[in-house]
């Protein structure tokens, strides 16, 4: 589980990047973003997010010195290419309206709450 709050941008997306990427080094098969605690997120919590996908997947993100390549790369993303092993839970409206206009919110599941999320991560 990676609960985030408050904004998720530039000076801190890549702390979510290393907590995905403790997480699957430590054997988690599926990792949980709880977004309910953000207010803001901007392109840089995109590619936050898009990265633990590819870690999840067995790939490498591009690295953040790369700068616009990684915003790039999440135009390649298809339906169905986010992660299986990613869920996303709570994005609150303004949130989930960013997830949209990207084209993401296709590529996750989206639960309603924390709890949802962690249960179809245990069973599914």
């Amino acid at each position: 589980m990676i609960g985030l709050t408050g904004e998720l941008d530039g000076s801190n997306f890549e702390q979510v990047i290393d907590a995905g990427r403790a997480a699957r080094d430590g054997g988690a098969q599926r990792i949980v973003i709880d977004l309910a605690g953000l207010t803001y997120m901007g392109s840089s919590g995109l590619v936050a997010i898009h990265s633990i996908a590819l870690l999840m997947r067995g790939q490498e993100p591009t690295s953040p010195e790369d700068g616009w390549q990684a915003l790039h790369e999440l135009g390649t993303a298809t339906a169905g290419s986010g992660a299986p092993g990613v869920l996303l839970a709570g994005p609150p409206p303004s949130i989930e309206r960013v997830l949209d206009r990207s084209g993401m919110l296709g590529l996750f599941p989206v639960l309603t709450d924390r709890d949802s999320a962690v249960a179809a991560a245990t069973t599914g």
